[in-house]
């Protein structure tokens, strides 16, 4: 699922109330044609997450977006600042840097930090033991900076990148357990996660 896909979403649902079925058509339309189980449990993750509402009309479920909701991009700055907040200070900054450029496949301002809860303290304190963080320079970050839409990057934001030589193991450990959550965060795991968990996987 990409973002792309949300956009669509929400836009099909702007002026009407569509069942799963009806969403799926609409979908099609646009040239997405994917399964009913797997946009059922797309459609109810987006309702855990507060960007649709659910209405149930029997036989069918209702959805609806729900007004004011923000894009797929703040959902993830937000759940980011969520597990960043698990980690010691000193390793979210680079643990930050190293998932979200390889998300977005380019460096990460300075902004996009700030609302990550990665502030000035934890940009000169990171702990460079986990990875060399470095400060992306050249003419090219201007147009990049130009091209973010969906939040504003001040004309004087820095850029960070990571040296993807400098990686430890630590900090493939960190990252994993933040995605490892994101992943959770952003599926519908009912039905699949036992309510009594094994103690010893065999």
């Amino acid at each position: 699922m990409t973002e792309d896909l949300y956009t669509k979403i929400c836009r099909i649902l702007e002026k009407k109330q569509l069942s799963i079925s009806g969403i799926s058509r609409e979908l099609k339309a646009e040239g997405f044609d994917e399964h009913r189980l797997i946009l059922t449990g797309y459609l109810r993750a987006l309702r855990d997450m507060n960007k649709l509402n659910e209405v149930e009309i029997p036989p069918s479920k209702i959805y609806v977006c729900v007004e004011g909701s923000e894009t797929l991009d703040n959902d993830l700055y937000s759940l980011m600042a969520k597990h960043l907040h698990s980690l010691d200070p000193d390793a979210r900054f680079p643990v930050a840097v190293c998932i979200l450029s390889s998300i977005f496949e380019r460096p990460i301002f300075k902004e996009e930090l700030k609302i990550m809860g990665v502030n000035d303290p934890h940009i000169r304190k990171h702990r460079s033991s986990l990875v060399a963080v470095k400060e992306t320079t050249g003419k090219d970050i201007r147009d990049l900076r130009r091209s973010i839409k969906r939040i504003k990057v001040p004309d004087s934001d820095p850029a960070y990148e990571i040296d993807l030589n400098s990686t430890t193991d630590k900090l493939n450990e960190l990252t994993n357990s933040v995605l490892i959550a994101l992943a959770k965060d952003m599926s519908d795991l009912s039905g699949l996660v036992p309510k009594t968990k094994q103690v010893t996987l065999i």
